[in-house]
């Protein structure tokens, strides 16, 4: 019985030896996941850059339709103004016109009381 009660001491005391649990991959599997990382980052990068080329020109698009946006609102504005202005003119004439007619109704019944007077 003491041998088997050594035995189980030697494995699981204070005494026992220390273990180390290494990875079993061989070195060149780290140099191959290593490298294979930096080539995404490369291509993470590159994809980056061509990219915000990309986006230069997007933006440069953009901004000249903003320009011949700006443009087309302007001439939009010019002739909403002539619109009102012709329409202001066109009030003008109305009440002038309408002025007229009412002097021309009261002379026309200042001429009618006359002719029914005689």
């Amino acid at each position: 019985m003491k041998p088997v009660r050594r035995r189980i001491r030697r494995h699981f005391g204070l005494t026992a030896k220390q273990v180390a649990v290494r990875s079993q991959r061989p070195w060149y599997f780290q140099w191959v996941v290593a490298t294979l990382f930096v080539m995404i980052g490369y291509l993470a990068a590159y994809w980056q850059f061509t990219g915000g080329e990309n986006l230069t020109v997007k933006l440069n698009q953009a901004i000249l339709e903003n320009q011949a946006f700006q443009t087309k609102i302007i001439q939009v504005e010019q002739q909403i103004k002539i619109e009102q202005a012709s329409q202001k003119n066109l009030n003008e004439e109305l009440k002038l016109v309408h002025d007229e007619n009412i002097k021309l109704k009261e002379d026309l019944l200042f001429y009618k009381n006359m002719l029914g007077k005689k």
